[in-house]
């Protein structure tokens, strides 16, 4: 298991932007995928985009395409999640997770699918 640390929440006003951070902490591995999570208060954590750390290639839940992006350092043990224009309902406690390479596949959306997983970091957006 992977030590993971996000960084970054904070309460912002709608149509703000936020960088929210995740950190593999001493490993020396690489990971085949690291993806962002949410869960709102009472409800199921939901996928919010993935990055293939390898190749860069990004893919989005529908709720947040098109007003964010993941990105890594080139070291591909740190990732950013940046979104603009954020609203009410993107408040939550963002996740991060992160499947190592020796993996066959990425989990993608699959939240069971992870073995690592940050404390989270929350974000609170005020209308």
């Amino acid at each position: 298991q992977v030590h993971l640390v996000e960084s970054g929440g904070g309460s912002v006003q709608a149509g703000d932007t936020l960088r929210l951070s995740c950190v593999a902490i001493a490993y020396s591995g690489n990971f085949q995928c690291m993806s962002w999570f949410r869960q709102a208060s009472g409800k199921e954590r939901e996928w919010v985009g993935t990055i293939f750390t390898l190749s860069g290639s990004t893919y989005y839940d529908n709720s947040v395409l098109g007003r964010s992006t993941i990105s890594q350092d080139n070291d591909k043990k740190t990732m950013h999640l940046q979104m603009h224009n954020l609203t009410p309902e993107d408040s939550a406690m963002y996740y991060c997770a992160a499947e190592p390479a020796t993996s066959t596949s990425c989990p993608l959306g699959w939240t069971e699918g992870y073995k690592s997983w940050g404390q989270g970091t929350q974000v609170t957006v005020s209308s």
